[in-house]
């Protein structure tokens, strides 16, 4: 027994793996092509540098793990588990890939095309650590003209330079309110009747789209930082708005939720572009999300026609 275990090498852990996974020290000397004495050798110096016995080898003819060997083995699979994740990241960086990615969406991006493109992009670059970003309206061109984000999902702003844009389609917007609203209980389709009424708006955190106002007809305004909170408002009966058909569509199925009839403001289509700065252009796993991006909107119009 020694008082300070000494430090196991890459190559008697992979043994200590390869062992249980087969089952045996004869079944591992095979995979491993290597004399089984030299398995049983490699696995008795792991014992003695970590001063543990690894497998009862007196009850059983069968390697059996002890206590130790059970928390040796779950440690020896961290190891090999970092070691296979360097290894990949190293050769996606000799190829060009990423190491990590960040990405900013804007958040009239519906969820489902959220989801899937970042499902696919997990199965496709495991090795790249994603950070995610979520503004509205100008926040997000800001983001990546200021290197926070490398790549981004916007809405209609007027010309950026510095700043490429490639179309992904767009969102159906639709005006709504509460059932309880005035505006869904009265006639709406009279021009104006949505003036007489608060409209709940989402406001840019960023500069770029000050003073411009989108589908803003309401006298009375209340100005919101997140979608998620025009979306409880909306539902609570407070004030009008317009808001993309996917996210409030159980909502009005259900009843929660009242589609307006209002002709001077009919919602309409918010078109989005993948968005990155002209002098860092994306590379493979940001392109390969911009193209699935693309892909969800191709297949969007082939559904609709």
């Amino acid at each position: 027994m020694i008082s300070e275990p000494g430090t196991p090498t890459l190559d008697q852990l992979k043994v200590l793996l390869t062992v249980v996974d087969v089952g045996s020290f004869a079944g591992a000397a095979r995979k491993l092509n290597r004399a089984t004495s030299v398995i049983s050798y490699s696995i008795a110096n792991l014992e003695a540098q970590l001063g543990l016995t690894l497998f009862d080898r007196e009850t059983t003819r069968k390697p059996q793990l002890t206590e130790a060997g059970r928390m040796v083995l779950a440690e020896a699979r961290r190891v090999s588990n970092g070691i296979d994740n360097l290894r990949a990241k190293s050769k996606g960086m000799l190829q060009g890939l990423e190491s990590e990615l960040h990405v900013v969406l804007d958040t009239l991006l519906p969820e489902h095309r959220v989801v899937d493109a970042l499902t696919s992009f997990r199965e496709h670059f495991p090795t790249v650590n994603l950070h995610l970003y979520v503004e509205s309206l100008g926040a997000v061109t800001r983001l990546v003209l200021d290197r926070v984000a490398t790549i981004g999902v916007a809405g209609p702003l007027v010309t950026v330079d510095g700043i490429e844009r490639i179309g992904i389609g767009s969102v159906h917007m639709i005006p709504v309110a509460a059932p309880g609203h005035p505006l869904a209980t009265a006639e709406t389709d009279r021009a104006g009747a949505g003036r007489e009424h608060v409209q709940l708006v989402l406001t840019d955190r960023s500069e770029l789209t000050r003073g411009r106002d989108m589908a803003v007809v309401g006298t009375s305004t209340w100005r919101l930082a997140d979608l998620s909170s025009k979306h409880m408002l909306l539902k609570a009966g407070i004030g009008w708005g317009n808001m993309p058909e996917p996210m409030v569509r159980d909502d009005l199925e259900a009843g929660r939720l009242v589609r307006l009839d209002m002709p001077d403001s009919i919602g309409g289509h918010y078109v989005m572009d993948a968005i990155y700065r002209t002098d860092t252009p994306p590379g493979p796993a940001a392109s390969w999300l911009i193209e699935r991006f693309r892909f969800q909107a191709q297949s969007d119009d082939a559904e609709a026609a």
